[in-house]
């Protein structure tokens, strides 16, 4: 049965309750999620914009959107923002400046935030490592969070931050906290897709959990389309290939007459 689309308003009523989100980047995952019942997607934005998306999510709340560094001005990130809008997204990330994200949501565009450990940001908190271990960025964090409920986002990212720090602000907020590696006092517990299958072949992330070995059927695939490819090429080398039932005849009359009128 087609799941209903969650709205802003929905997700607000639910705080409190473990939802699940997860950031994939393929149309056979959109299916994979939907049919999973997965709550909310974080997604790039050719795919939300493929027009085939919401068939395969129809109830997945979807998230898009890029980091400060690949926009300009605040009017140009709301124009983006607003195009995404229209292709179907349901909320847009923004890892820019507090007055970006007030300028996207006095336009009503629903906004989420980043705070710890945010990739486009990371020099400022001392590199790809946990955000908050100490008294004084907890306190941080806390501000940093309330600083976006108030200038209009509707949910923060809380990536790799300590279980008691994010539990701490969830409790004392009304803004959403999706964790990526905070904890369950959140609202979301949020993983890629390429860490839950193991596709992910570099480095993967403690937060993380991989419920399958993808990388390691690709490579049996990859090993197999090799043996395929060398069974072909032997077999053409050695006259095996093609034989009759690849190849189309001609009728005898018109063969005769073909040759004919070649002479």
């Amino acid at each position: 049965m087609e799941r209903r689309l969650p709205s802003v308003a929905d997700l607000r009523a639910r705080k409190g309750e473990q939802l699940t989100m997860l950031r994939f980047f393929t149309m056979a995952e959109a299916h994979a999620a939907e049919a999973a019942a997965i709550d909310i997607a974080s997604v790039p934005p050719d795919l939300v914009a493929n027009p085939d998306y919401r068939k395969a999510a129809p109830g997945i709340f979807t998230m898009t959107g890029k980091t400060h560094l690949e926009y300009g001005a605040p009017e140009e990130y709301l124009r983006d923002a607003g195009q995404m809008i229209l292709n179907g997204a349901d909320a847009v990330y923004c890892s820019g400046s507090l007055d970006t994200v007030a300028r996207l949501a006095r336009e009503y565009i629903p906004v989420v935030g980043h705070v710890g450990l945010v990739p486009a940001r990371a020099t400022w908190t001392g590199g790809f490592s946990a955000v908050g271990k100490t008294a004084k960025e907890a306190l941080q964090l806390y501000a940093a969070c309330k600083a976006y409920r108030d200038a209009g986002a509707f949910a923060v990212e809380i990536e790799v931050v300590p279980v008691e720090v994010a539990s701490a602000i969830s409790a004392r907020l009304d803004l959403l906290l999706w964790s990526m590696g905070a904890g369950a006092g959140c609202d979301a517990q949020y993983l890629f897709a390429e860490d839950i299958l193991g596709e992910n072949r570099g480095h993967v992330p403690r937060h993380a959990k991989v419920y399958r070995d993808f990388a390691a059927e690709y490579d049996r695939l990859q090993a197999e389309r090799v043996a395929a490819f060398s069974e072909f090429r032997a077999d053409v080398v050695s006259g095996a290939f093609p034989q009759a039932p690849h190849l189309v005849h001609m009728a005898p009359a018109e063969l005769d007459a073909f040759r004919e009128a070649l002479e």
